[in-house]
């Protein structure tokens, strides 16, 4: 079986999919106030779109999906996309990022489905009026409630926290203190420039170090040795039930392992976070290409898969990164 192996020798087997460009927060980091531009639904891959796709990239040695959007609960039947993907024998894990708004209602119908194994949620805060403030929207009792059901839950839990100067970097010994009783993983992430309109004006750079360094202030930090294609350096903490991560996201120290590539909600195939695609596949679908025309592209494609995030910025041709993390993908 021919498998995805980049110039690098770095083979591909995880594929981050977004199923809508929608959300129905407005988080300061990822979009502005107003939202964004979002594309009519006919420009979106259908659920029968996104089987065929994900069904040939696990025929050349995919076995992991993340489900993202926007926010994917917010796209109509996504319980039942998640139950056609269970049927895909060559998946072994679906993992699903969500802004937990809106998943408390799926909870067990999601612990049904054996290959959905770990939930990310976002939640940039614990403080009620803060989290409101940052997603602009008043929701955070039902994640709150949302995240206490999914640690008890048969899945794994872990939150995502990107930290952001001047906002929220006063509780990031909260967040530490939260895996003292409960078995969650907390990763923290550096901000990117995603946002929709580009880098934001920061009054202190909060990097992987910064944040290492104030997680050391108050507790005594073991590293673990972590999958080789981790996007976290991850830390245990004695006498805590659970874990701490960091994702640098923005430094981009993690890109030489990289094994995951992207599919936007419109169909772009996407090598790099930072890249600004390099395939509509939606059109070449569209066009009639067959399964095979598939395997062939995607085999091409990622040959093409630079180095590291900077050399993708690098090569961007529609200008310095401002996208939305809606539009992108999770």
């Amino acid at each position: 079986m021919s498998t995805l192996i980049d110039s690098f020798g770095r083979q591909i087997n995880y594929v981050r999919l977004a199923v809508t460009d929608r959300c129905n927060l407005r988080c300061q980091y990822c979009m502005p106030a107003h939202g964004i531009e979002i594309v009519p639904r006919k420009e979106l891959l259908s659920y029968k779109e996104m089987y065929r796709v994900i069904r040939v990239l696990t025929e050349l040695g995919v076995n992991k999906i993340r489900l993202t959007g926007g926010e994917p609960f917010v796209r109509k039947d996504f319980i039942g996309f998640l139950e056609m993907l269970s049927f895909n024998d060559l998946l072994d894990d679906i993992n699903i990022t969500t802004n937990g708004a809106l998943i408390y209602n799926h909870i067990e119908t999601l612990e049904k489905l054996k290959k959905v194994k770990n939930i990310n949620l976002s939640i940039d805060s614990l403080q009620a009026d803060k989290f409101n403030e940052i997603t602009r929207r008043n929701v955070f009792d039902e994640v709150f409630k949302t995240m206490e059901a999914l640690e008890k839950s048969s899945m794994n839990l872990k939150l995502n926290v990107v930290v952001q100067s001047g906002i929220n970097t006063d509780e990031i010994t909260d967040f530490v203190r939260l895996t003292k009783d409960k078995d969650i993983a907390v990763r923290f992430i550096e901000e990117m420039p995603f946002n929709g309109k580009g880098q934001r004006e920061m009054q202190e750079a909060w990097n992987y170090n910064t944040i290492l360094n104030e997680i050391k202030s108050e507790f005594d930090v073991t590293e673990m040795k972590s999958e080789k294609s981790s996007t976290s350096r991850n830390f245990l903490i004695e006498n805590h039930k659970g874990s701490i991560g960091i994702i640098p996201a923005f430094t981009r120290t993690i890109c030489g392992d990289c094994n995951r590539i992207r599919i936007t909600s419109t169909g772009t195939f996407k090598n790099c976070l930072f890249d600004d695609g390099v395939f509509n596949l939606r059109d070449f679908i569209r066009n009639g290409a067959s399964n095979q025309d598939l395997k062939e592209l995607f085999l091409s494609l990622v040959k093409e898969k630079p180095e590291n995030g900077f050399v993708a910025e690098a090569n961007r041709t529609k200008g310095n990164v401002s996208e939305s993390m809606s539009t992108i993908g999770g």
